[in-house]
């Protein structure tokens, strides 16, 4: 015990030059608490703020994508009228999904996903224009379904990854508890 209290003043030896011991001011009392009087709460908009974030968010989505394929071929067959019918309805109800999952925290990768959403609309109207073009062969019928198989896949992994992220950060968030 007389070494640990040895060591102890040998600690204060050393920096006995250091130390800040000046008096602080009589009137310091005063105007700490004139400050802590002064001082009002700050009202917590975060809420308001996350839900205005997310109203935002989901109209400048519905705003930028556009859906510019034609809704019902004149020209085409009913069975790739119906192929295409079944897959829109499907690439439809996955684009809610993702619109269901905008957050702050995953806007970015709901804007890249409808910008490459926007690519493959825009590979598909070629397509679609080949199709009016040429009539219906093998070769463009594979092309088409193969856009909207892609745009599917695409889609369900977009929503996977945001999965993915939420779960990723909810564990993080209970392991930090």
């Amino acid at each position: 015990m007389k070494k640990e209290n040895d060591n102890l003043d040998q600690l204060f030896e050393k920096f006995e030059n250091q130390w800040d011991v000046h008096e602080l001011e009589s009137n310091h009392q005063v105007d700490f608490l004139d400050k802590l009087n002064r001082k009002k709460p700050k009202k917590k908009y975060w809420f308001a703020s996350a839900v205005a974030a997310s109203i935002i968010l989901m109209l400048a989505v519905s705003v930028f994508y556009k859906n510019d394929k034609p809704k019902e071929f004149k020209f085409a067959s009913k069975e790739t009228k119906r192929t295409d019918s079944i897959f829109n309805i499907l690439i439809d109800n996955e684009l809610v999904k993702l619109k269901e999952k905008s957050s702050p925290e995953n806007a970015q990768i709901i804007n890249d996903a409808l910008n490459q959403m926007k690519v493959f609309d825009a590979d598909y109207q070629k397509i679609i224009n080949e199709l009016q073009k040429n009539g219906e062969n093998k070769q463009i019928i594979y092309a088409m379904i193969s856009n909207l198989q892609t745009r599917i896949s695409f889609l369900q992994t977009v929503l996977q990854r945001i999965e993915e992220n939420q779960n990723l950060k909810n564990t993080t968030d209970e392991k930090t508890l």
